[in-house]
């Protein structure tokens, strides 16, 4: 076995090793691709409304399809499951790369292909989340979300980068797009590569749930029944929908209030990925997640969001980017491992797939909203009102929780905060993660 410091102590797990590899080759080639395709639509379009519906298309199946992508991850073996959606997500990266290289692409092709390429992102990101618990142990779980998270972290800066330098040196036009697109559906096959090089006997495979009407209403009613996954979920919901628009409200900040063009703008994103790396990597560290870091990190995240937005200058606006990002990948990394560990395995997929749908369908409604207040009121108010809104309604919700918790312990018997999970054994371990 290699040894590892804690922070990387996932990665003398074979399994988890060789998946690691072929993961941070096609997390690099999905940020390629975001640049790419937004290259693409500017070019053939010039409009940042075009752009913008491109996104919204992108994103929009994860809020359709992310609950019967749930009861596929647990109905299926989910390495069978990501063996077929690296495939789904290649092919349309490849008809669109060829499409912009031959000089046929047209703007309806990329709204389509977008959408496509979103309906296979959906499906495979509950099997993917969930398929980490059946490559290590209940232990090294936390470290394998928090480095998981660090691999996409780090791509988000190696990937925009070489995708410029290549868009720029094949001459900038809708075929030097077509080839970083191309790229990337190449970079699916590294993830397909690592799946056939798993041992499986080292696997430990979920139980499949039992085919049936009403998978997605039992998977619903299962997180119902748990106080902590529920505010887990609505402290996700918040965040994701009115705190974590970065690129939106830097772009404001950056341009409206402080004055600076693209290149200042750009560095600002370098600067906050550095941050959520940071943070990725000090909760790979972490041995087992806590409900009070969940809602903790969230209010540190509304708090320091709020601050970003009273920043005088364009240089201290930038010195508090990286605690803005640590503070909301340590609540994004916590609630993730949280809803792993927690949930029963024949239920994980489901779990996490209304987690995805939380976390991410709720963009087509804050972007909007917070783009608006940004654009009727000034930059820094899209920071002000989307921090304000989480820490009213993070803090709203924990006392809520909290309330509820107190009442129920009046009838039981005096021990450390347990929470009630209807007709399940759950008392012990949500104990242990409220405190």
């Amino acid at each position: 076995m290699i040894r590892t410091s804690p922070t990387f102590k996932a990665l003398a797990v074979p399994n988890y090793r060789t998946y690691a590899a072929g993961a941070i080759v096609s997390n690099v080639g999905t940020w390629m691709q975001r640049v790419a395709q937004d290259w693409l639509v500017l070019v053939l379009t010039g409009s940042g409304t075009a752009l913008g519906l491109v996104t919204g298309l992108q994103l929009l199946p994860a809020l359709l399809f992310s609950p019967l992508a749930g009861v596929v991850a647990d109905r299926f073996p989910k390495r069978r499951v990501l063996m077929w959606t690296q495939v789904a997500m290649a092919a349309p990266a490849i008809v669109l790369g060829v499409l912009a290289v031959t000089g046929v692409v047209q703007t309806w092709h990329v709204y389509v292909i977008a959408f496509l390429f979103g309906v296979a992102t959906a499906f495979d990101a509950p099997a993917r989340q969930s398929f980490v618990g059946e490559m290590v142990s209940r232990d090294d779980l936390p470290n394998a979300v928090g480095l998981n998270s660090a691999s996409f972290n780090a791509a988000r800066m190696i990937g925009p980068a070489v995708a410029g330098l290549l868009i720029a040196a094949l001459g900038s036009g809708a075929a030097a797009a077509g080839w970083v697109i191309l790229v990337n559906g190449l970079s699916y096959f590294a993830v397909l590569w690592s799946m056939t090089r798993l041992d499986v006997d080292q696997l430990r495979p979920a139980p499949v749930s039992q085919r049936g009407k009403g998978a997605v209403r039992d998977g619903v009613r299962y997180v119902r029944s748990r106080p902590d996954l529920v505010l887990t979920l609505v402290t996700v919901f918040f965040v994701g929908t009115f705190g974590m628009n970065f690129q939106m409200t830097s772009a404001l900040m950056a341009t409206d209030v402080f004055g600076k063009g693209a290149g200042e703008y750009g560095v600002l994103g370098s600067i906050m990925a550095i941050g959520s790396l940071a943070g990725a990597l000090i909760a790979a560290r972490r041995a087992k997640p806590r409900l009070r870091l969940v809602v903790g990190a969230a209010l540190v995240f509304a708090v320091l969001e709020i601050a970003a937005g009273l920043m005088p200058t364009y240089t201290t606006y930038a010195l508090i980017l990286p605690f803005v990002g640590l503070s909301a990948l340590t609540m994004v990394t916590a609630a993730n491992a949280t809803i792993q560990m927690t949930s029963d395995p024949e239920m994980r997929g489901r779990v996490a797939a209304l987690y995805l749908m939380v976390f991410m369908g709720g963009g087509p409604i804050g972007s909007p909203f917070i783009g608006w207040v940004g654009e009727e009121m000034g930059g820094r108010w899209s920071l002000l009102v989307g921090g304000g809104i989480v820490l009213v309604a993070v803090g709203l919700a924990a006392a809520l929780y909290l309330r509820q918790h107190a009442v129920t312990l009046r009838w039981r018997r005096p021990v450390s905060p347990a929470v009630l999970a209807t007709g399940r054994e759950r008392a012990e371990q949500a104990a242990s993660l409220a405190s």
